[in-house]
């Protein structure tokens, strides 16, 4: 346990030092909020109402699918991975180690913006905090599992870019955190619904639990995570 707890503290620290890893777990992810929630709360005062959700879904989105892969990236298309082999490290614990340490950046992220929010633009506080944070915590396990395959699978850094914003790109613009899903044609608005932040969004702004909501993220997490452990078992006799 002292192991497993070292690697999940160095990981977090690594990530910390690693600027392109900082980059979309805090910084890109604050700028857009204070230049967002500025816009947003002074051209539509409607928009408070789900600022907070809003800017939270688009951090942990921009973090999970663009941020998390990268160190999966460097060190499974790397001879890093030849080291774990060596002082007999199971190959799947460096996967989890990043799992574990961004949920812990992205949760820091999402805590700043649910207290700067109603401070700097007067945004509406969640009324059921529990189911909130719940579904936060959800929300962020099943986007980092995504970004857990494709950290797994993509060995190149350029295509690792490409393929997490062809995932983040139609997550903001479909998922209704910029602007209602009923503008959309009714195509998009389906296919809005194959992405995370649709769901997100969903049960983070709703008051009540309604379960079958989540359903379609345990089905995306469920793929994801059987994913990952087949290309986990196929690196260990690569």
């Amino acid at each position: 346990m002292n192991a497993f707890l070292y690697g999940v503290t160095l990981q977090w620290k690594l990530d910390i030092r690693n600027k392109g890893v900082l980059l979309t777990y805090y910084i890109v992810p604050l700028i857009f909020f204070g230049f967002i929630g500025t816009i947003f709360a002074s051209i539509n005062p409607e928009s408070k109402d789900s600022l907070i959700q809003s800017m939270t879904i688009f951090a942990i989105t921009m973090g999970a699918i663009i941020g998390a892969p990268t160190p999966l990236e460097e060190l499974y298309s790397s001879d890093i991975k030849k080291a774990y082999k060596v002082g007999g490290i199971p190959l799947w614990m460096a996967a989890v180690n990043n799992f574990i340490s961004a949920f812990i950046h992205l949760m820091i992220t999402s805590i700043i913006i649910y207290l700067i929010a109603p401070i700097a633009f007067s945004a509406k506080v969640p009324e059921n905090i529990v189911l909130y944070f719940v579904a936060l915590a959800v929300f962020i396990i099943v986007c980092l599992s995504i970004g857990t395959v494709l950290g797994l699978y993509i060995k190149s850094a350029s295509k690792l870019t490409m393929c997490s914003q062809l995932i983040f790109l139609p997550s903001l613009m479909l998922s209704g955190i910029m602007f209602p899903t009923n503008l959309l044609p009714r195509g998009l608005e389906t296919v809005g619904k194959v992405f995370p932040a649709t769901w997100g969004l969903k049960i983070m702004t709703y008051n009540k639990l309604n379960v079958t909501w989540f359903i379609p993220l345990l089905i995306i997490f469920c793929i994801a995570i059987c994913a990952s452990c087949f290309r986990l078992s196929r690196i260990g006799i690569d």
